[in-house]
């Protein structure tokens, strides 16, 4: 287990800012898996734990945008904020609808940037994306 945390770790420094944001959403996406798992199940600390750390990761996100890149930057961060607020409401609410929605959203996010990533486009990321993106623990 110990070697693979360290080849995780490695992979993490390594990566393009590109795969970084491609790492992120499949992080959101396992973890709204488990949250909707923990609803169900009607383990309602798991769902919480869940549910906050994709809202960290919402939240790394929305700290890496570039503003100066325009448009897409601009509709991103208005998705991430309406991502954020579903997720709060899911919370207190504790319904798995909602964050079955926002795991469709960030699925159709990382599908996009999965293209972009095959394709290797990194002009597209570099407007959109800063260099701040901090991955930690």
């Amino acid at each position: 287990m110990e070697g693979y945390k360290n080849y995780r770790e490695i992979e993490i420094e390594t990566a393009s800012g590109l795969k970084l944001v491609v790492m992120l959403y499949s992080g959101a996406i396992k973890f709204l898996n488990l949250a909707i798992d923990g609803i169900n199940e009607r383990k309602l600390d798991i769902a919480n734990n869940n549910i906050i750390k994709v809202q960290d990761i919402i939240s790394e996100l929305i700290t890496s945008l570039n503003f100066e890149a325009g448009e897409i930057a601009h509709n991103l961060y208005s998705l991430y904020v309406y991502i954020n607020r579903r997720l709060l409401e899911a919370n207190l609410q504790k319904n798995s609808e909602i964050l079955l929605e926002a795991a469709n959203l960030i699925t159709t996010l990382k599908d996009a940037w999965d293209i972009l990533l095959k394709n290797q486009k990194p002009e597209v990321v570099k407007t959109a994306v800063s260099s701040r993106l901090n991955i930690s623990g």
